[in-house]
């Protein structure tokens, strides 16, 4: 069983501390255990109720009604909503709540709704990837099972391993080659491999070499392609003593292309760039780069013809 601090509930509930701990006192909605040093701290079951209680004050239910409802009633209003009403928020409450029962069923019904009703790509950026976010700190600091974390992961993995497949593009249709990759004992693949699905969809030429790539590797991979963009992303490693040295020998190495690099090891760091080096902060920002891309080596249209795809 996981725990958690009373900070963890509001970062995932979005309820303020000081007003879970009002409800504790004013509704006994949930009664936090002690730690042998009378630290407060809360169980898969407060989260879960807290999430539930979220869902529905987000969908209009007063707290006074909430508090009269019984447990199985607050879970089937709760699976209501979650059917019917597609609002994000809600949908990343209901992928919490899948992962902390490891619930394939409920995780596998909340992304085909989505994904039928925005599509693959919107689906993963306004749904998964804040999701990924609110877990990733609670991995990181181990309020969270790690195979709490390993099941939800290997079931988008599985998602984005569909969208992906049947993606091929030639050289000849190319409108640029990127080279992916995470560096040498980083294994958290998420990202990159939905970077790979985004520039397959605009027609980019995606070499893609996946997790845990030695360095060494690079030299090779070096001499038999030349990619026009490198993307590499560094959540856990290289260590943060060395990441300025590593981003700027691969810069170096791929000193003709433009190196984009991003994730929990750069974000904040005062590293400095070389001319070729790119920070991604966000997902936003690659996609930004790559739509902005993609419309400028689209074929131009033929003058008053519209081109659908961006009008």
């Amino acid at each position: 069983m996981s725990s958690y601090s009373i900070k963890d509930l509001e970062h995932l509930s979005g309820i303020k501390a000081h007003t879970l701990r009002i409800w504790e006192q004013r509704y006994n909605f949930i009664e936090p255990k002690r730690t042998d040093t009378n630290i407060r701290y809360y169980s898969d079951e407060d989260l879960k109720l807290v999430l539930n209680i979220s869902t529905l004050k987000e969908n209009g239910y007063k707290i006074s009604k909430i508090a009269k409802m019984g447990e199985e009633e607050l879970s089937q209003e709760v699976l209501k909503i979650a059917e019917t009403n597609l609002r994000f928020p809600d949908q990343i409450n209901s992928l919490t709540l899948s992962m902390i029962d490891m619930d394939e069923d409920r995780f596998e019904s909340i992304l085909n709704n989505n994904i039928l009703k925005y599509g693959f790509e919107r689906t993963m950026l306004n749904i998964i990837y804040p999701f990924l976010a609110k877990i990733g700190m609670l991995w990181q600091t181990g309020s969270i099972l790690p195979a709490q974390e390993h099941f939800i992961s290997n079931l988008i993995r599985q998602k984005m391993t569909v969208a992906i497949d049947g993606q091929y593009v030639t050289e000849r249709e190319s409108k640029g080659k990127w080279l992916l990759y995470l560096p040498e004992g980083e294994l958290h693949e998420l990202s990159l491999m939905f970077s790979a699905f985004l520039l397959r969809a605009r027609k980019f030429k995606v070499i893609y070499l996946g997790q845990n790539l030695p360095k060494s590797d690079l030299y090779s991979v070096k001499e038999i392609h030349e990619p026009d963009y490198v993307l590499t992303i560094c959540t856990a490693a290289p260590k943060k003593s060395e990441v300025q040295e590593y981003i700027d020998e691969v810069a170096d190495l791929f000193s003709s292309a433009t190196l984009f690099v991003g994730g929990f090891q750069v974000i904040g760091q005062d590293i400095k760039r070389k001319k070729n080096v790119e920070f991604i902060m966000k997902m936003e920002d690659l996609l930004d780069f790559i739509n902005e891309k993609d419309i400028e080596l689209s074929p131009k249209r033929p003058e008053g013809q519209k081109n659908m795809k961006y009008e």
